[in-house]
């Protein structure tokens, strides 16, 4: 199995976006030192595809497989796209504060700790619907490691979208979200115009 293992500040520095989209709260103090070249059209469309992959950890031929689904769909390519992107289990747990990072919580449903509507789920990539519970596996939920991960990610703001019981690490899909409850810095419509071409 492929596993991207470039290191995270490093990564973020070159993409020009802050480690914090990620639940990272280091920074880095150095500067990436660019010449001032002026970025072609084709290099900013690919920044926004690396950037959207490495947020959520998706390599090419997923990623590709998204966005041929999200064309697929009804509305915008884009919106699609980041909505699919968006409802990934991995992603869900992550947005729920039951991981710090959503590389941490990749780990969390491979290692079998997640429930979707009562079923076992270790598929990091299983796209979540409307409506599903997704919960941490009641003999689980008493590890040291839940309860530092709350601690952490207490005073983040889970998306309207999710509701979250914290005392029994359980949350809920009220809908599936739109582009505008989607706080990623990416613009998918350089990722659909890259694609497109």
């Amino acid at each position: 199995m492929a596993v991207n293992r470039v290191p995270v500040l490093k990564r973020c520095r070159s993409l020009g976006m802050d480690p914090v989209y990620l639940g990272i709260d280091k920074k880095s103090n150095r500067q990436l030192k660019r010449s001032n070249r002026k970025m072609s059209e084709y290099a900013l469309q690919l920044r926004e595809k690396q950037k959207a992959k490495f947020i959520y950890g998706v390599l090419e031929k997923p990623f590709r497989n998204y966005y041929k689904k999200a064309k697929q769909m009804k509305g915008m390519t884009g919106e699609n796209l980041m909505t699919l992107l968006e409802s990934r289990l991995d992603n869900i747990v992550f947005r729920l504060g039951f991981a710090r990072t959503r590389r941490e919580a990749r780990q969390i449903v491979g290692h079998k700790h997640v429930l979707v509507n009562g079923k076992q789920v270790k598929i990091p990539s299983y796209l979540v619907k409307a409506g599903d519970v997704i919960e941490i596996k009641e003999s689980k939920k008493g590890f040291q490691r839940y309860k530092d991960i709350l601690e952490v990610t207490g005073g983040r703001m889970v998306p309207d979208w999710l509701e979250v019981d914290t005392e029994n690490l359980k949350g809920t899909v009220k809908e599936l979200p739109l582009r505008d409850a989607i706080d990623v810095p990416v613009d998918e419509m350089l990722i659909v115009e890259l694609y497109s071409k």
